[in-house]
C-alpha cells in the first residue's frame, strides 16, 4: 500500500534506443502533489501497459506529446478522487482516465477523464473491454472495417488485447475470422476461447511460409485487415486482399523497437491493384462515443458472447518488467500494473 504522505513515481531519465531497459527510467519517491483549482488528486490503483507508452516514450510527432524527460511515464488508470477542486469530481469518487505510472496524480479533467462506477465491473475491466482497448476494438470494427456478414477478416497480432475482442466483435457480426499470434498456446487460445476460426502461427515461418499458410486459411482472399503488427505480417496480409478490401491500421508493434529505422510496406501498390483502402486510427477518435462502445461491450460480456482475459502485475517497482512483457509475449490477456 503506498505511504499517504509518499509518491512513488517511475521517471523517463532517457529515451530509449530499440527495447527500453531499466535504466531509461527512475524510480523516486516525492511528496503527495496537492490539486490545484480545476484539478484533482487521484490515487491510482490499477495501471494499463500498452504498446503506445513505446511510441510516447519517443520524441517524435505523435496524436498526443511525448513524455518529457524527467516526468512520469504516462498512462491510463483507474482511481479513486482523494481531494478535487473541480466541481463535476468529488472524494471517492471512481474514475477512469490518463494519468501516469505513480501513486498518485494531479489531473484536470479533459474529456477523457470519467466517473466509473465499481459495482457495475470489475475495475480491471474498465482497463480492457470496457476501456480504451475495448473501444479501440469496437470503433475499429464498426467504424473502420465495417464487415458484413460473410466476409473474411484477418487480425494481426490477435491474441493481445485488442485483438483477441476485435476477433470476437467480427464473429458477432457474421464475419469469418483469421488471427495471426506467437505460438500454439496463443493460436489454440484464439479458436478454442475466442472463437476465431482459424489461426496461423507466425513464428519460426518465412515469409513464403506465412504467405502459404494464409493462402489456406483464406482461399478466397481477405475482405477485411486489422493491422497491429506491421512489417512482414503486413507486407503478406496486403498480397492477399481481395478487391475493395479494407485495412484498419491500430497498430505497428513489430517496429517500435527498431533500431534501424522502420521496415514500412512495400506492398502498398496491392491497395491500387485490389482499389483497396487503408485508414489509421486511435482510440482518441472516438472519445465522445464512449458510452456507446461501453453499452455493447457490457452487453456482450452479460450475454456471454465476449471473453476478456486479463494479465495483472504486482507493484509500481515491477513496472518496467511488466511493461517489457508486451515485446516478449509473455503476457495472456490485457498486461495491467496493480499500484495499490
Amino acid at each position: 500500500m503506498p505511504n499517504p504522505d509518499r509518491n512513488r513515481r517511475l521517471l523517463l531519465r532517457r529515451r530509449p534506443t530499440g527495447l527500453p531497459v531499466a535504466t531509461n527510467f527512475e524510480l523516486v519517491v516525492q511528496a503527495v502533489p496537492e490539486p490545484v483549482e480545476g484539478s484533482v488528486l487521484i490515487r491510482n490503483h490499477y495501471c494499463s501497459l500498452d504498446p503506445a507508452i513505446r511510441g510516447w516514450l519517443e520524441d517524435a510527432p505523435s496524436y498526443i506529446a511525448p513524455i518529457a524527460i524527467n516526468d512520469p511515464v504516462r498512462a491510463i488508470a483507474v482511481g479513486q478522487v482523494v481531494a478535487s477542486r473541480h466541481p463535476d469530481f468529488k472524494p471517492d469518487d471512481w474514475v477512469f482516465g490518463m494519468t501516469a505510472l505513480e501513486d498518485y496524480t494531479v489531473a484536470v479533467p479533459d474529456g477523457f477523464l470519467r466517473r466509473i462506477d465499481p459495482s457495475r465491473a470489475p475495475l480491471t475491466n474498465y482497463l480492457s473491454a470496457l476501456g480504451a482497448v475495448g473501444v479501440t476494438a469496437y470503433f475499429g470494427v464498426t467504424e473502420i472495417c465495417r464487415p458484413q456478414p460473410g466476409e473474411t477478416l484477418l487480425v494481426t497480432g490477435a491474441a493481445g488485447a485488442v485483438g483477441s475482442l476485435v476477433g470476437q466483435i467480427a464473429k458477432i457480426k457474421g464475419c469469418r475470422v483469421v488471427g495471426i499470434a506467437g505460438g500454439p498456446a496463443k493460436c489454440a487460445r484464439l479458436v478454442e476461447r475466442y472463437g476465431f476460426d482459424t489461426a496461423i502461427d507466425y513464428k519460426n515461418q518465412s515469409t513464403t511460409e506465412l504467405s502459404a499458410a494464409l493462402g489456406r486459411a483464406a482461399p478466397e482472399g481477405l475482405d477485411i485487415v486489422f493491422e497491429s503488427v506491421g512489417g512482414v505480417v503486413l507486407d503478406t496480409a496486403l498480397m492477399h486482399l481481395k478487391r475493395h478490401a479494407r485495412v484498419a491500421l491500430c497498430g505497428l508493434i513489430s517496429e517500435y523497437n527498431s533500431t534501424t529505422g522502420p521496415v514500412g510496406a512495400r506492398n502498398l501498390w496491392q491497395l491500387i491493384v485490389k482499389s483497396a483502402r487503408i485508414e489509421g486510427f486511435f482510440t482518441g477518435d472516438f472519445l465522445p462515443r464512449f458510452a456507446e462502445a461501453q453499452a455493447a461491450m457490457s452487453a456482450w460480456l452479460a450475454e456471454g458472447r465476449l471473453k476478456v482475459d486479463e494479465h495483472v502485475d504486482q507493484g509500481l517497482e515491477n513496472a518496467v518488467p511488466a511493461f517489457l512483457r508486451l515485446f516478449a509475449g509473455t503476457n495472456t490477456g490485457k498486461l495491467m500494473l496493480k499500484i495499490a
